[in-house]
This record gives structure tokens, sequence and C-alpha cells, in this order.
């Protein structure tokens, strides 16, 4: 069950398709398995509906309907319907595989990453998987920016509380913390950061310099 979940701006702006690529998935990620944001922007979307609808209305030429019906005519014959093949998640679309048989490369002793930003070309934004195996602990560290996060796998816990599998959280520059993996299975993340990650730990904050 998830318990943290986007604000009500970052559904708004999600429903208005205001969000860059990489927000836009997580939020997308975190509704397929949460029925209550599922509603929220659901009422956001017929709202929207309703403000277009009032909108005042443009006049059409006499010859439109006429041409629209000529464009219909003149479409070739529908094919017959081909077998839909099993839904597959944004996730699965933009990975092509199990995430737990990507090419993980370690980081920092219990952390391994993966750097997907170049499938969001043009963002701004660093898009990054993380794994954290069971039981690990991330090193503590704050964000020179903004950090937005969907658990994808397992769990893992902070000062602020215990986060599961499709939960949603967003830190910043305010936030200090060093992430454990609960449970017994690897703690995998999608994060999008605007800036990198700040280490505070007393001897990891000099590999610093060499964060993106």
């Amino acid at each position: 069950m998830t318990r943290h979940h986007p604000d009500s701006l970052s559904l708004m702006e999600y429903s208005a398709g205001n969000l860059t690529e990489p927000h836009a998935l997580c939020i997308r990620l975190h509704l397929d398995q949460c029925a209550h944001c599922r509603s929220r922007v659901d009422t956001l979307n017929s709202l929207g509906a309703v403000m277009m609808a009032e909108q005042p209305k443009v006049s059409v030429s006499d010859t439109s309907f006429e041409q629209l019906m000529s464009r219909i005519d003149s479409a070739p014959e529908p094919v017959s319907p081909i077998a839909e093949a099993p839904r597959m998640s944004p996730l699965q679309k933009l990975l092509g595989d199990d995430i737990n048989d990507l090419p993980w490369k370690r980081q920092l002793g219990d952390v391994s990453v993966l750097d997907i930003t170049e499938k969001f070309p043009g963002q701004g934004e660093r898009v990054v998987l993380q794994k954290l195996v069971a039981g690990g602990k991330a090193p503590a560290h704050t964000h020179r920016g903004t950090e937005t996060t969907i658990v994808l796998q397992g769990a893992f816990s902070d000062q602020k509380g215990v986060f599961n599998q499709w939960d949603f959280v967003v830190l910043n520059e305010e936030d200090e913390h060093k992430p454990v993996a609960v449970g017994c299975e690897d703690c995998i993340t999608l994060s999008v950061l605007s800036a990198p990650l700040k280490l505070t730990g007393t001897f990891t904050r000099i590999l610093n310099p060499f964060i993106r």
C-alpha cells in the first residue's frame, strides 16, 4: 500500500501536461498503482475538460463539414484488428529489461546506479536508477537541488519514515538523510535530479568534487 504521494500541485501539473518527461514518468508509475491519486487526476482532467468547454466557440466555415466527410469517405478500409500484445509498463517500455538484470555499476558501498539520462534528451535533468542491497546503507547526503524519487522495488527507511514500493518522495537542499534498505530484497528507485547530491559524511564528503 502506498503511503507517500505526489502533492496536489504536482498532480495538477501532470494533468495539464506541464511536467518534464522524467517527472511525468515518476507520477505515471505511481498512478498505475495508486487508486487514490488516479481518482484525483481523473477529477482534475474532468475540471480541465469543463474549462475547455467554456472557452469561446470558434466559427467554422460552411465547407468544413463537407471537407471532413470527404476525407472520411476517401480513407482506406480498416484492416482486421491485430491481437494486442500484453500491456507493458512505461518503465518496461523504456528499459526493455527486468530492473534486476540491468548493467548496474557499483557506486559507493552498498549502492549501485544506472544513469538513464540519455533516454530523455533535452530535458536538462539527470535521471538515474539506484539500487541499495537488502539491509544496506546509503552514504549520508543532502541535495544541491530537487530530487524526485519513486520506489520501484523493495523499501527504504530514513528519519522521515519507511518508503515502500510505489511510494513517491521529493527532497531538496533542506533534507539530509541516510537511507537504509529494509526487508529481504534490494531496494531499487528511480530518481530525477535537478543538481548533484552532496555527501555529508565525515569521510565521504571528500568525494563531492567527483559527483555529477
